[in-house]
Parts: structure tokens; C-alpha cells; sequence
């Protein structure tokens, strides 16, 4: 029960939050430079400024972003300026501020990524964007596709002209555009020779090469892009890349399970505040891929992992084939028989647990079709 109501609870904590951010409420994070965190009531009465740090002490009270100093709004204007009509690099425009002795908002040198960064974040024109980035409990930590943002425009006021920002994120959305897979897999390539490693910030900070996100978006991921070019990172992740493919998957795999229930004449829906299905109105099912990884000695292991605290009546584990493309085999594992959070699963695993195991779900889908059964006279 504790279980089921956090998850509630998330579900309308983070509904919330989007209908805050479209009315223009800032959502945490910096204001940046050349713009400030200020303090209003709940009739939209300014209170303060907010410093570095500070927060709002009443429930009531929001903080949306403002315009900060002239001489700061000056710099951002003329960033802007320099990139698009002057054809300057972010990393010229980075030169000429150190030069002049102006410091970012966090008081540091600029740099060519922090320059790049003031030239595509969307709260200089007034925008509203959040869940960009999500993270749910006991999940890693996940960059969210542009469909997945929620967006106001216009919700605040905006220190660059809207054309001139338009200008500057086509230039750089051009840059990699104009350079084919090849020329710049090549580029990075030169990249990881000269400074033997790479990351998002490595990238970034390099002139004349497209930007971490362009990367990440030509090639999937920039874990890709790291393997096409040799660079393999200290740490594996590959099971990053596994992972989001394997939640792009789990629609489709729970999409199929309540076609087979529904094709046996079970009444079968989603309950999408819980993920769970519910079938004839009688039992729950909840729907697990389970990863194949591979161990150093060439055997092959699913890790699953339950909540047992809102167990379904059946968690339906979809155990992956080597390469996490397709199915491999299901497990049907009834609640009152799931004795740990933790299950190993091998290539062979014994009676005790591959009891539960079926090649298809027809069984599944049998047992759970209604039966007509006539009235006694």
C-alpha cells in the first residue's frame, strides 16, 4: 500500500509540475546570466529577488525568471549578435568576454561550451521548457526526447528577440547537418587522438565540431558515436543504450499481451497510473523484460527485480535474447510465489523456477478467457 501510494503520488506531483511550468513557474536550476530568479505571491505580486542559493520559505509563493541587469541583457544581446550577423565562434565570443573581465553568473571564465549553452537555451526568448532530463525513483537517470518536454512559450519575458535566437539555433543545427556520418565520425576521431578520451564536455569545448547533442541525435546516442570511432569508456555502458531500447520495447510487448487476451474473449485494459493490467476485472498482471547480460566467462544471466510491495497477481517476465532484440522465453511467476525482490535467472535454472517458464503466452491467454458455465435449472 505504501508502494501504491508513492506511486500515486508521483503520478500527480508530476502532472503538477507541468501545469506550473506552462503557467511560466520556474522549476528549479539557475537563472542563468543575464536573468533572475525573482520571488512572487500567489496574486503575482513581486516579493524579492532570490540569490544564489536562496529559496522560497511559503507554499503559496512561486519564483519565475525576469530579466537581470542592463549592462548582463547588453552581453547576452551582443553574444548573440557576434554569432549570428559577425559569424564569430563560440569560442572567439568566450575570448573577447575573458578578455573584458566579464565572468559568467556562476563567476567563472567563459568557455566555448558555456557560450554554446546561452546560445540554445529557449529561457532567453521567453520559453518555458521542462523534462529534458527525468528521474525516477530507483532509475537511472535518463535524457527525455524533445516530444517528451513540456513547453510554454512565451511565458515569461524574453531578452533576445525570437528571430535572432531562430537564427542562431539554425546555424548551429546546420553545422552538423552539413556534414555527412562519415566526415564527422572523422572529426571525432581527430578528437580522441589529440586528447585521448571524450565526453560531452570534451566535445563541446571543441571548435569546428558539432555538439554533444548533434552526435547523440545523428548516431542514437553518443555511446555510439564513442564506439564507431574506438573510444570505449572506462565504465560499461552499453547497458544505457540496452536500456532505452528496452523501454521503447515494453509498449509494444504489453500492447501484444492485451491483443492475446482480448483475441480469447477476456475483457483486458491498463491502469495507467499503476502499469498494471487488469483482466475481467478479477486479477492483475504487470509486464517485465528482463536484460540478457553476458558474463565474463561467455554464460548468459537475467537479473529481475520485484516491488514487492505492490505485487500484481502475475508478473509476466519476458526474458531477452542474447543480443535484447526479441523475446526469448516468458516466465509467469504468481504473486504468492515470489519469495524474494531478487531472482537470478540462467540458461537453465531448475524445476523450481522454470516451472513457471513457457515458450508463448498461450497459456496465459487460455486460462484467463472467460467461461460460460449454464445455470442450473
Amino acid at each position: 500500500m505504501a508502494g501504491e501510494y508513492s506511486r500515486e503520488l508521483s503520478v500527480k506531483v508530476f502532472a503538477g509540475q507541468g501545469r506550473l511550468i506552462e503557467k511560466g513557474y520556474r522549476q528549479g536550476g539557475p537563472a542563468g546570466f543575464g536573468l533572475r530568479r525573482t520571488l512572487i505571491d500567489e496574486h503575482g505580486t513581486t516579493k524579492a529577488v532570490l540569490g544564489r542559493g536562496e529559496q522560497k520559505s511559503l507554499q503559496t509563493d512561486r519564483v519565475i525568471l525576469t530579466p537581470g541587469p542592463d549592462e548582463e541583457i547588453a552581453v547576452v544581446q551582443e553574444v548573440y549578435r557576434a554569432f549570428v550577423h559577425d559569424g564569430q565562434t563560440e569560442r572567439e565570443i568566450a575570448e573577447a568576454l575573458n578578455v573584458r573581465g566579464i565572468l559568467t553568473d556562476l563567476e567563472r571564465p567563459w568557455t566555448r561550451g558555456t557560450v554554446h549553452q546561452l546560445l540554445i537555451n529557449e529561457k532567453y526568448v521567453g520559453d518555458n521548457v521542462w523534462n529534458r532530463r527525468s528521474f525516477k525513483l530507483k532509475k537511472k537517470r535518463v535524457r527525455n526526447a524533445p516530444d517528451m518536454w513540456i513547453r510554454s512559450q512565451g511565458a515569461f519575458e524574453g531578452i533576445v528577440e525570437r528571430k535572432l535566437f531562430e537564427a542562431a539555433h539554425s546555424i548551429i543545427t546546420a553545422r552538423s547537418f552539413r556534414l555527412s556520418d562519415e566526415e564527422m565520425l572523422e572529426a571525432l576521431r581527430g578528437l580522441y587522438a589529440s586528447k585521448g578520451l571524450l565526453s560531452g564536455i570534451i566535445i563541446d569545448e571543441c571548435d569546428g565540431l558539432p555538439s554533444s547533442s548533434a552526435y547523440s541525435s545523428r548516431f542514437g546516442s553518443l555511446l555510439r558515436a564513442y564506439s564507431l570511432v574506438g573510444f570505449t569508456p572506462d565504465r560499461d555502458y552499453r547497458y544505457v543504450a540496452i536500456n532505452r531500447d528496452l523501454r521503447k520495447l515494453h509498449p509494444d510487448v504489453l500492447r501484444q499481451v492485451l491483443d492475446g487476451l482480448r483475441e480469447q474473449g477476456s475483457e483486458a485494459w491498463q491502469d495507467l497510473e499503476t502499469d498494471r493490467v487488469i483482466v475481467n476485472g478479477e486479477f492483475s498482471l504487470s509486464v517485465v523484460l528482463a536484460r540478457c547480460q553476458t558474463t565474463s566467462t561467455g554464460l548468459l544471466r537475467w537479473k529481475l527485480r520485484f516491488d514487492t510491495s505492490v505485487m500484481p497477481d502475475i508478473t509476466i517476465v519476458v526474458r531477452m535474447d542474447t543480443d535484447n532484440r526479441a523475446p526469448l522465453d516468458f516466465y509467469l511467476f504468481p504473486r504468492l510465489d515470489v519469495a524474494s525482490d531478487r531472482v537470478r535467472l540462467a540458461e537453465d535454472n531448475g524445476l523450481s523456477l522454470d516451472a513457471y517458464r513457457f515458450d508463448t503466452l498461450d497459456y496465459l491467454y487460455d486460462i484467463a478467457a472467460p467461461v460460460r458455465i449454464a445455470e442450473a435449472a
